[in-house]
């Protein structure tokens, strides 16, 4: 479910990379290539970028389906950045919560997104968000699966951790407790993208020193395009991209035996 983007490089209008290429993220709304789960993501969408000078993002949200809405191929078309995340959201069970639940989430300078579910949610992440301070649940964007990750995410990044183990950390926290999760992740402060795949597609476009997009699936069909295997953490730069298989935490719970409780 789901369809995401993130990209940098030079100063480029948005719909560079949204509306314009063949394949873009405006298009896989209703015609994804690689999509496993969901055939149209019509539940909302989003984008979030950085102007100069400011570090924190702004962002555009809608409740509908993106190429409903004539305002957003304005935006796209004179909005300019060096870098963005854009999504769009599979349809999904109706709710209350309308563009609230549309990705990018977004706190401090950082954009996230989430492509995937939680598997029985909202009861398998009970234990869970209990380890979050009772503002940030109070403080959820949204009622849904992605809006609790991304507090998870942030309460670490809060608490001093990087970015890559943030993410990844987050993904074992919460494969482990609801197993069969679809868990790709991105996130980027606008210098950096940081993203995992845990259960459905993920890929990457690099020419060092200028650009780096990152997505769920290629945009077109021109040469460069490098797929991101399974359960493997990415960070990347204009500069470079580094790839880290992400250790399957429920395996290893699995084959430890099971201790006394501490007194």
């Amino acid at each position: 479910m789901c369809r995401h983007l993130a990209f940098l490089g030079p100063e480029e209008p948005l719909g560079r990379y949204l509306v314009e290429p063949p394949h873009g993220l405006y298009r896989q709304a209703w015609a994804p290539r690689h999509q496993r789960y969901g055939t149209i993501n019509a539940d909302g969408f989003g984008v979030g970028w950085y102007a100069e000078g400011d570090p924190v993002p702004a962002r555009y949200r809608r409740a509908g389906p993106v190429w409903a809405d004539l305002s957003f191929a304005d935006l796209a078309r004179v909005v300019r950045t060096t870098a963005l995340l854009a999504a769009v959201r599979d349809a999904t069970l109706s709710g209350a919560d309308a563009e609230a639940a549309a990705a990018p989430f977004a706190a401090d300078r950082w954009l996230f997104s989430h492509n995937g579910a939680v598997t029985g949610w909202p009861g398998s992440l009970a234990a869970v968000s209990r380890t979050l301070p009772p503002r940030d649940l109070l403080e959820l964007e949204a009622r849904n699966d992605s809006a609790l990750v991304w507090a998870l995410v942030l309460a670490r990044l809060r608490a001093g951790d990087e970015a890559g183990q943030a993410l990844a950390d987050t993904v074992l926290e919460v494969a482990a407790a609801a197993p069969g999760s679809r868990l790709n992740l991105l996130l980027t402060d606008g210098a950096t993208i940081i993203a995992t795949t845990w259960g459905d597609t993920l890929w990457y476009l690099a020419e060092p020193g200028r650009r780096t997009v990152v997505a769920s699936e290629p945009y077109d069909d021109g040469p460069g395009w490098l797929r991101v295997p399974d359960r493997t953490l990415l960070a990347a730069s204009r500069t470079d991209v580094l790839l880290t298989p992400l250790k399957d935490l429920t395996e290893d719970l699995a084959s430890t035996p099971s201790e006394e409780p501490r007194t």
